[in-house]
């Protein structure tokens, strides 16, 4: 999730060396650079008429999954084993979809994560919510610190890590890999050479298990829609309430708008959100509010453009967007929902439920 902007740390030359390195960097396997009109390799088939199919909901490490160590996502711990791994998140999924009715997850990885010996336990969660049926988002986070700056923080290790992400689940229907979270340190330009090298690479995976992040921020989906390499892949986009001090309703639907173009068909809203914990209703008209207007505004949006959307977060801890909240025993957890209304927007969004109400 962004919640300020970062700097660069690079100067345009050495960024531009970097990207270079980058793409031609890949743990050992070699790759021929694709030009930019150049046709998309691989599977291209299978995208759906619109994207109303993902449901869904992040599950974050209460660091915002920016770390420089593994991601341990609320109620986990590194201690935990496969077995109590999979047991606790199989609760947390079978809630998501009870209390929301979600039926899709975003999670986080890192190489800390992935390459290191957590990895046998954290692919619980992924093999429980696959279990479950749900779909599940797979994304690069950066580090946090200096790391935090848009750029992807070692390409020796975030190839290793991919590879053996993919290997492990390319075969999954449910999975699907999302290369990188908010790039912010590319132009948009660099990103989608990053993107397109990062499909040639995995050549196996079918495309429509890709979701490809809009550029900076994953703010705007226009410029990785119209790149003819990245044909057949999902997009997703990131749109929150806080990038302005206020907007009318009228205004937070245009901002969405132009950041998605004409790409709604590919397009998923793989974060967004809104104060849960703060008492606000959103089922009532509220102009005076900008938080208000805004998730009104977006999941009216949603609807009527066909999207998915995975709400920012489903379960954080100590996050005031948190739309659920631990409770029970932590070895075998449960959810409760922290404002119903705002679980009535996202529904809303989803294609149920009702619109607000004068």
């Amino acid at each position: 999730m962004r919640r300020t902007p970062a700097g660069t740390r690079f100067t345009p030359r050495l960024r531009a060396a970097f990207v270079a390195l980058l793409i031609a960097g890949t743990s050992g396997t070699t790759i021929a650079a694709s030009p930019a009109g150049a046709a998309p390799s691989g599977h291209t088939s299978g995208l759906a008429k619109d994207t109303t199919q993902f449901k869904g909901v992040n599950w974050a490490d209460p660091r915002d999954n920016f770390a420089d160590d593994p991601v341990v996502l609320s109620g986990l711990s590194t201690s935990d084993t496969y077995a109590q791994t999979y047991t606790k998140a199989s609760r947390v999924i079978s809630a998501f979809r009870a209390n929301l009715g979600a039926n899709t997850v975003r999670l986080p990885i890192n190489p800390y994560t992935v390459n290191g010996p957590y990895w046998k336990s954290y692919r619980g969660v992924i093999d429980a919510a696959s279990d479950k049926g749900f779909k599940v988002i797979l994304s690069y986070w950066e580090g946090t610190g200096p790391r935090k700056d848009g750029f992807i923080d070692d390409t020796a290790t975030y190839w290793p890590m991919w590879n053996t992400v993919v290997k492990a689940y390319k075969s999954d229907k449910r999975v699907y890999f999302e290369p990188m979270n908010e790039p912010h340190g590319y132009t948009d330009t660099e990103w989608a050479d990053i993107a397109a090298k990062w499909l040639d690479t995995y050549r196996q995976v079918p495309r429509n298990q890709v979701f490809v992040s809009g550029a900076g921020y994953n703010d705007h989906v226009t410029t990785v829609c119209a790149d003819p390499r990245l044909k057949g892949t999902y997009l997703s986009l990131h749109h929150y309430g806080f990038w302005k001090d206020y907007a009318t309703y009228d205004q937070w639907v245009a901002d969405l708008k132009v950041r998605i173009g004409d790409c709604a068909n590919r397009t998923v809203a793989d974060e967004f959100g809104s104060p849960m914990t703060t008492g606000f209703d959103y089922n009532k008209p509220t102009p005076d509010n900008n938080f208000i207007n805004y998730l009104q505004a977006v999941t009216d949006t949603f609807r009527e453009l066909k999207m998915g959307s995975v709400y920012w977060p489903g379960l954080r801890t100590d996050d005031t967007y948190s739309l659920q909240t631990l409770t029970g025993n932590p070895a075998r957890p449960w959810l409760t929902t922290t404002n119903q209304s705002g679980a009535d927007r996202l529904a809303w969004g989803w294609g149920r439920g009702k619109p607000v109400q004068p």
